[in-house]
């Protein structure tokens, strides 16, 4: 292999990067991405890494359950737009000190650039989601869905509402994400306030929707993770849609029984709590 970006997780992480671009999800510099690396990940790119490393910097935030670990991440305001014309620029490479509490520049990130501002919030949420999959997710993504954000603006701000809301729109939502989605109230982006709710949302759910603001998904690569947040997207538009034809009147849906026979032939457990 003679170039970093002819690894795995580089051509993956660009190409959802692009992908989210090509959705309408990321105007200007909006959005974040970060992938939690494989040990092979690693290896495989450590021979491109800076010779020098640069200088280490304290997050503001602390997990043990991190430390030593690497993250390729977007560009704090980098746009999505040209990650795929100009990798190194756009993203990096980033190493966590053994404390868990700082990180440093190993590869890319490129003329003084620095890992997205939101880097803390994911970090945190990387924890969380380490720590419920057992090691399974490395994924964390943030993006700006369209018909999503429309809805925070309609529906109340619950997790139950919001749950209902995507489960009734298209069939394969509860099998998608059974347990819900959680909802986070607006909250100033980047901030420890946001960082702290969204990971106690992570906790039990896959993805926590940010009110006026966005989506904020996990998984364990970036295909589960993007398509998670692409049938939540989706689902959220045929409600929009519905909404809008129907002048606010829903004529029929998806029954909660029916909910449960969806979940049952498809061998998932769905959250008995957002039933009637």
């Amino acid at each position: 292999m003679n170039n970093i970006l002819e690894t795995s997780c580089l051509t993956g992480f660009i190409r959802m990067c692009h992908d989210g671009w090509l959705q309408g999800w990321h105007e200007r510099n909006g959005g974040n991405l970060t992938y939690r690396m494989t040990s092979e990940d690693v290896a495989a790119c450590r021979p491109f890494f800076d010779e020098t490393p640069r200088e280490w910097v304290k997050m503001g935030v602390q997990a043990d359950n991190l430390a030593g670990e690497y993250f390729i991440t977007t560009g704090s305001g980098k746009f999505f737009r040209n990650v795929e014309l100009d990798p190194a620029a756009n993203i990096g490479i980033v190493e966590i000190n053994e404390a868990g509490d700082g990180w440093r520049i190993v590869w890319g990130l490129e003329n003084g650039a620095k890992p997205t501002s939101e880097f803390p919030s994911h970090f945190m949420n990387h924890s969380v989601r380490k720590a419920a999959t057992q090691g399974a997710n490395r994924v964390i993504y943030h993006c700006h869905a369209t018909n999503l954000i429309a809805l925070t603006y309609v529906l109340p701000l619950t997790d139950r509402d919001f749950s209902r809301a995507l489960w009734q729109s298209a069939t394969e939502c509860p099998v998608v994400f059974p347990e819900g989605v959680g909802v986070c109230p607006w909250m100033v982006p980047g901030g420890a306030d946001i960082a702290m709710a969204t990971s106690e949302k992570m906790k039990t759910y896959q993805a926590a929707v940010w009110a006026q603001h966005g989506l904020f998904a996990s998984g364990p690569d970036f295909d589960i993770t993007f398509g998670l947040a692409h049938t939540i997207e989706k689902a959220a538009e045929i409600y929009v849609k519905v909404l809008s034809t129907g002048q606010g009147r829903i004529r029929q849906t998806i029954t909660d029984d029916a909910l449960r026979a969806i979940a049952h032939d498809f061998g998932v457990t769905i959250n008995e709590e957002f039933l009637d």
